[in-house]
């Protein structure tokens, strides 16, 4: 079966006084030196999504649990607007994904605008005007349909987080099997095998 590219969308609040309670203090001294730091439910789990998917909490927990090595790394950059790509391409990163955790079936994420860097500073722009934007998770995975939905399924690999503007016609994308193998380090690939003999 061959995997989809899938991608999700989020509304992301910032500016928002409400939002500092959730932030620790190297993100409150972050927003104090001027960065944007972003907030915000990222992805959801057990629940019919906009474009028709679920993502079952044990799959979206396991792929969450195999991000927070990339974000400890700070390698959790994503792009502004989606890439039609397993990759994330560096030259268009505007955002870091500084922290990721779950609330109930949420997923929550607290994110640095990037300050030096194109995408960055267009993405600073845009929030200055007062753009709404939000987030989109990219992941490739294959999909079952069932009555409740498009069920998401155990071959799911989360790739990165992106800013978007609005969420358009559900994208999925046909990315042949070959062309998937060579997303994540060895490094990786080693962690998740790890994460799934232990159950962590």
């Amino acid at each position: 079966m061959s995997k989809l590219l899938l991608k999700e969308f989020q509304e992301l609040d910032y500016n928002n006084p409400s939002n500092d309670s959730v932030l620790n203090e190297e993100e409150r001294k972050l927003k104090e030196e001027g960065y944007f730091i972003l907030s915000g439910i990222i992805q959801s789990a057990n629940r019919l999504n906009g474009n028709g998917r679920v993502y079952s909490r044990k799959i979206l927990e396991r792929e969450m649990d195999n991000y927070q090595k990339v974000i400890r790394e700070r390698r959790s950059t994503g792009e502004l607007d989606h890439a039609d790509s397993f990759e994330v391409n560096l030259k268009n990163a505007s955002h870091l994904i500084l922290r990721a955790f779950w609330h109930n079936d949420d997923v929550y994420g607290i994110i640095k605008v990037l300050k030096n860097t194109p995408s960055g500073k267009i993405l600073e722009g845009l929030l200055k005007d007062g753009v709404q934007l939000g987030i989109s998770s990219r992941a490739l995975g294959s999909l079952k349909e069932t009555p409740q939905g498009a069920m998401v399924q155990d071959d799911l690999q989360l790739i990165c987080f992106d800013i978007v503007n609005e969420p358009s016609t559900p994208n999925a994308y046909l990315i042949p099997e070959s062309r998937t193998r060579n997303i994540f380090t060895k490094a990786d690939r080693l962690n998740r095998l790890l994460n799934d003999i232990t159950g962590d």
